[in-house]
C-alpha cells in the first residue's frame, strides 16, 4: 500500500510536500541536470526542456517520473536561484511594485512516452518597507528559490496579489499535475480516501 506511485526528479521539499497534499506516495531520485538556458531559448521552451530532462534522467523500470522546473520572469529577463546576498537583493529590488510571471514546466515520463505542460502563474508584489529585503534575506529562505523568494514561505508576506495556481509559483502546480498522473493511469485517488477518512464528519 505504501509502493511509490512515482519517481519524483527533485529535490525540493517544496515539490515533495504539495505531492504529499494530494495524497500521491512517491520516491525521490534527484536529477541533477545541468540547468543552463540556451541561445535563443525561449523562456518557456527553457523550463519544459528542464523539465523533460529531470524526468528522463531518472525514469526507471516502468514507475513514472515526474520532472519539473520553475523560472520567474520579470520584463522578459529569467529570474533564477541567486548565488549570494548581492544577487538575491537586486532581485528583490527588481520586482518590488512590480507584476512578474512565474513559469513552471512539467514532463511525466514512463519510458514508453512522455508528455509536457506548461503552467504559468502572474505575480504583483508589493514594495517593501526599508530593511526589510535584508531581513529577508537574512531568513535564509530566498538562497535556493527562483527569483529569490518562496511564496510558501515567509515571502508570501511580498505578495500583493497572484493571478494563476500559488502551487505553481510554488514549483508543481497541482492542477496540472494531476492531469498528468491520471492520462499515465496513476491511480491519483488510491491513497486520498485513507486521507478523507481521517478527517472531520459534518
Amino acid at each position: 500500500m505504501n509502493e511509490p506511485q512515482i519517481t519524483l526528479a527533485s529535490a525540493s521539499p517544496r515539490r515533495a510536500e504539495l505531492l504529499r497534499q494530494i495524497g500521491i506516495k512517491f520516491e525521490i531520485r534527484p536529477s541533477n541536470i545541468l540547468e543552463r538556458q540556451l541561445p535563443r531559448e525561449r523562456p518557456e521552451d527553457y523550463v519544459q526542456r528542464l523539465a523533460r530532462a529531470k524526468a528522463c534522467a531518472v525514469q526507471h523500470d516502468s514507475l513514472p517520473a515526474l520532472g519539473a522546473d520553475t523560472i520567474v520572469l520579470l520584463e522578459g529577463q529569467i529570474l533564477e536561484k541567486p548565488k549570494n546576498r548581492s544577487e538575491a537583493l537586486t532581485m528583490l529590488k527588481s520586482l518590488q511594485g512590480e507584476r512578474h510571471s512565474v513559469l513552471t514546466g512539467l514532463c511525466l515520463s514512463d519510458g514508453q512516452r512522455e508528455q509536457s505542460v506548461l503552467a504559468t502563474a502572474e505575480v504583483v508584489f508589493r514594495d517593501a518597507m526599508p530593511g526589510e529585503l535584508e531581513k529577508y534575506w537574512e531568513s535564509g529562505e530566498p538562497i535556493d528559490k527562483a527569483g529569490a523568494y518562496g511564496i510558501q514561505g515567509l515571502g508570501a508576506i511580498f505578495v500583493a496579489g497572484i493571478c494563476g495556481q500559488p502551487s505553481t509559483v510554488a514549483g508543481l502546480p497541482l492542477v496540472e499535475t494531476n492531469q498528468l498522473l491520471s492520462e499515465f493511469g496513476v491511480n491519483v485517488w488510491r491513497h486520498r480516501e485513507a486521507m478523507l477518512s481521517g478527517g472531520p464528519r459534518h
